[in-house]
């Protein structure tokens, strides 16, 4: 079960050393997180459907982008 204090990492419970658990908990954290749409400028509509995939829940359009984190300058006019 994971804490406030290790986050999603707690599940590795005192294995793999600190520095690895940090990393995890930050690309955990930015691959659940909800990015803003830059073609239909929707608010936290983008989310993670697969490595390097993401989708708008509203216009249902597909980007191809960083593999953990929604990259949205590659896309802005």
């Amino acid at each position: 079960m994971a804490t406030k204090k290790v986050g999603a990492a707690g599940k590795f419970g005192p294995r793999y050393g600190k520095k690895l658990r940090d990393n995890y908990n930050k690309i955990h954290k930015s691959s659940k997180k909800k990015y803003n749409c830059p073609v239909c400028a929707r608010e936290k509509s983008v989310t993670r459907v697969s490595f390097g995939v993401w989708r708008c829940k509203t216009c249902k359009t597909k980007f191809a982008s960083g593999a953990f984190e929604f990259r949205e300058e590659n896309f802005k006019k």
